[in-house]
């Protein structure tokens, strides 16, 4: 889902940290290369050199971005910005993957965006006004429903992230190791369920959830990840208060930018869709949480962030495809059921002791969901 349009981070499924044979292809798999009756089609090829979208401009109303990657080796997404702020991506794209989102586009300029490619930006024009909706005005206003709901959900969740990420910095300026340790993963929890929001706000999401090799002047490194590396590998706070009162400040940041911020009834299934990309690309491959290896948690808390932004929209799904909708909710049911064994307490088991066997299955799990749910946006989009 959306990153930083200044700061690209390096792909999680790949290099040196990746799990061979583990990264779930189904998550960066379309189903189908049509877009939606009704919507605009444009295709999206990644190169080294560019993105630019084709065509280059298309009618206001619903549009479907097909993106696939045929050899590109430094560009692994494309990010549709309006202004600063990404509305729409699809990231984690190898050589040999595609993948789609879609929106609904009022007349404007937009850009296609593609980190470290030679031209990154690409102009994107959007004309007219949209028709007026062919939705069934019962499926229009649960839609409404859902996504006022998606809204209010966000803003709860940020409000519990707010504390608990204050217990974890005062545990750091503390000195207190074990107490940072112990609510680390906690406090990380609620920032997880709702990733693709805060990956929407530029800058925001690098600054609190940046890997090590995610940026370029590791003395800037800011960050629950700049942390984590201090307890876990340095096994020091020294120097870390201004980490932490920066991650307060950021978090903070965040919750005054998710308070008016508002979702198209796609942006919940595209970010549902993105929060198992997330799984697949960082979590089951050990590499979010490299230190501290409680990816299982982060895990846990994308899945359930993608299922309450389906369950927001299931009542809409269910009379537009009731058999995708149920097909979803039973393959949500066995990604969090294959979790149970690995729980621990009020926590999980370090991501460490589980072997790769155990790894694929858990990848199998999301593939099978990933599949079915890649196709509610186009589904309720428009």
């Amino acid at each position: 889902m959306p990153m930083s349009t200044t700061t690209p981070r390096v792909l999680r499924a790949t290099g040196l940290l990746a799990i061979a044979g583990l990264v779930a292809t189904g998550c960066a798999k379309s189903k189908d290369d049509s877009a939606p009756k009704g919507s605009s089609k444009v295709t999206v090829t990644l190169t080294d050199d560019s993105c630019a979208p084709s065509p280059a401009s298309v009618p206001a109303g619903p549009v479907t971005f097909q993106v696939k990657n045929v050899s590109a080796s430094k560009v692994t997404e494309a990010e549709l910005l309006s202004g600063d702020t990404i509305i729409g991506e699809k990231e984690n794209l190898t050589p040999g993957l595609s993948g789609s989102f879609s929106l609904t586009l009022k007349s404007g300029t937009y850009q296609m965006y593609c980190p470290s490619a030679k031209t990154e930006k690409t102009a994107f024009t959007v004309t007219g006004s949209a028709a007026a909706p062919s939705q069934d005005p019962a499926v229009t206003a649960l839609l409404k429903q859902a996504t006022t709901g998606y809204q209010a959900y966000v803003v709860a969740e940020v409000d519990k992230l707010l504390p608990a990420t204050k217990t974890f910095t005062d545990a750091v300026r503390a000195g207190d190791v074990e107490k940072a340790k112990a609510s680390f993963a906690q406090a990380r929890y609620h920032y997880e369920e709702i990733e693709p929001v805060a990956e929407s706000f530029g800058d925001l999401d690098p600054d609190l959830d940046a890997r090590e090799d995610d940026v370029t002047d590791p003395s800037k490194w800011t960050g629950f990840h700049r942390l984590e590396k201090a307890l876990w590998k340095d096994r020091s706070l020294a120097g870390m208060k201004p980490v932490a009162d920066k991650l307060d400040a950021d978090v903070a940041r965040l919750r005054t930018l998710v308070a008016t911020t508002t979702y198209q009834p796609a942006q919940l299934a595209n970010g549902a869709t993105g929060l198992l990309d997330e799984v697949a690309a960082s979590k089951v491959t050990g590499e979010e949480d490299r230190y501290s290896h409680t990816d299982l948690s982060d895990f846990e808390a994308n899945v359930i962030g993608a299922q309450k932004a389906f369950e927001l929209l299931k009542p809409a799904v269910d009379k537009i495809d009731a058999s995708l909708s149920s097909s979803i909710g039973t393959q949500f049911a066995a990604v969090l059921a294959a979790l149970e064994p690995y729980r621990k307490g009020s926590g999980f088991v370090d991501y460490s002791t589980v072997g790769d066997d155990k790894r694929r299955v858990l990848t199998q799990k999301v593939d099978a969901l990933a599949e079915p749910l890649s196709q509610v946006a186009g589904k309720v989009n428009g």
